[in-house]
This record gives C-alpha cells, structure tokens and sequence, in this order.
C-alpha cells in the first residue's frame, strides 16, 4: 500500500524549508479544562474558537482549522506546530478536505510539527487532501510524543478531476504524493520513520499498490495504553465504512498503526472518522460526540 515500509532512522531535511508560512497552536490545562494559550495564524490558516463538545470529558478542547486560500497551490510551503501541553486535551481537526492543484514542477511542501507532553492526549485528524491533476507535494509530520502521553493521527489522499473521469474511469492522474512520520520519544530517540511517495500513474495503473482502490490512508494510535485499541474491532468497523484496513503493532512499543483503502474520498472520509471515535474511546473511556463539519 503506497510502497510505504516502517523502519528507524532520521527525519530528512525536506520539510524544513526557509520562509514557509507557519501557524502554531499551543494547548494548555488550566482552570478545569484545556486552553488555548497561544495562537499564530497567519494567512491562509484560520482558527475557530476551542468547542467543548464533549460531555464526559469537559476539559477536552476541539478546534477547527480552516484554510481562506481554497486549497494549496505550486510552490507553497506550508507548516503547522501543535503543542498539548501537561495534562491538556485537545482536538484539532480541519473544516473539509483541502484541495492541492496543479503545482507545474513546483511541488508543495507541508510539514506539521506534534507535540505532546506527559498525561496529555492530542488528536490531529485533517480531512484527507483531494489530489487534483498534476499536483505533487510532500508531506512530513514530526512528533515528540512524552512517556504518559497519548496521540491520534490520520491522514490520507484522494483524487479528483474537475473534467470528469476520461476513458480510463479516473481522469487524468495528480503528479507524486509524498508522506513522511516520525515519532521520537521525549529524549530524542526514534520510535518510528514511516515513509513512502506512489506517483499518479502507477496509483491508476493495472498494477497499481491500491488494486481497484482510489483513495488510501494511515491511522496512528501512539503512545501509553494503545494497545487497548482493538485492531481486529478497527478492521471490522472499517469494512462496514466500505474500506479495507490492516492494523498492527508498530515498534519500539510505540502503539498500533494501519492503512486504510476505499474506492473514493468520501468513503476514506468516513472510515478514518470511525478509527478516530475508535481510538478516542480506547483511550478516553468514553464515546466522542460528533464533529460538524
């Protein structure tokens, strides 16, 4: 699936770049709940207000992120640092997919920064990114991940031609799409390096990694007491999304990780929606309410 493999090793310099627009979300605890205590948000990020939805956990944060741009375009470098603090709780996720258009050789560059300190839990769940033809962008995502400290993450790619499908049933193909994880622990020690990139071509080709699959993701589950989420339960409430879905335990004891196909967008979209309310409850020990979107 994506000719992605799972090993340890060192982040690359690519995603690091000089320049790139950041915005940055710092969480906090205080008062009985999760605050947040610091934002930078320039264009074309914005935030909304934290929401408290839910019940049975009152403190817990959930934040939407919103793009005024309608999507990312060539040449962009984009970056996000999200920090929960001691004993926050915090959800951060995005208003809708993000479209990437044609960058023309000129790919985008997204790096996301994650950091979660001791008995803190964050959930970063963007909505998958809609590939439009000729796009091309390289994803990475850090994470510092502390002893006592628990996080969620998804994410995934799907495709779309605003010109219809073509004779071959999918239109024509995006250009690369490049994804890179890694989770260090508090002292600096890698955990996991997860990479792999899959062109557009060879996603439509016969031979195609995806098989009949048009749209692929990746569910992480890290940190202490993952293992409490139930791979076989994920893989069963995924199918029922219409996807297919492969769990396992990820190394250095770093928790469980998957990939998740399905035949679009929308049924990605919903699969890792399940995941995420999946791994919340294994974590939380309560059900999360629903995020409008």
């Amino acid at each position: 699936m994506l000719d992605m493999v799972t090993r340890t090793g060192e982040l690359s310099a690519r995603g690091r770049f000089a320049g790139a627009v950041e915005a940055a979300l710092d969480f906090s605890h205080g008062g009985g709940r999760t605050v947040l205590e610091r934002q930078r948000v320039p264009y074309p990020f914005h935030a909304t207000r934290p929401f408290y939805l839910d019940q049975a956990r009152a403190d817990l944060a959930t934040l939407y992120l919103q793009s005024a741009a309608g999507g990312l375009y060539r040449g962009d470098r984009i970056a996000l640092s999200i920090a929960a603090k001691p004993g926050s709780a915090a959800h951060v996720t995005t208003q809708a997919a993000t479209i990437v258009h044609r960058t023309d050789g000129f790919p985008v560059e997204q790096t996301t920064r994650l950091a979660v300190g001791e008995r803190a839990f964050l959930a970063w769940t963007p909505d998958p990114l809609v590939l439009f033809p000729g796009a091309e962008i390289s994803c990475a995502t850090e994470i510092t991940l502390a002893a006592s400290g628990n996080l969620i993450l998804t994410d995934g790619l799907s495709h779309h031609d605003p010109e219809g499908p073509g004779t071959q049933g999918f239109g024509r193909p995006f250009a690369r799409y490049g994804n890179a994880v890694v989770v260090r622990d508090a002292a600096g020690r890698v955990l996991l390096n997860d990479r792999g990139s899959i062109t557009g071509e060879a996603m439509f080709a016969p031979s195609s990694p995806l098989g009949r699959h048009r749209a692929a993701g990746t569910v992480f589950v890290l940190g202490r007491n993952a293992d409490t989420c139930d791979s076989e339960f994920l893989e069963h409430r995924l199918a029922a999304c219409g996807c297919v879905a492969g769990f396992s335990a990820l190394p250095n004891d770093a928790g469980i990780g998957g990939r998740v196909l399905a035949p679009n967008g929308g049924a990605l979209a919903r699969g890792l929606e399940a995941a995420f309310a999946i791994a919340f409850e294994a974590l939380l020990g309560v059900p999360p309410a629903r995020r409008r979107k």
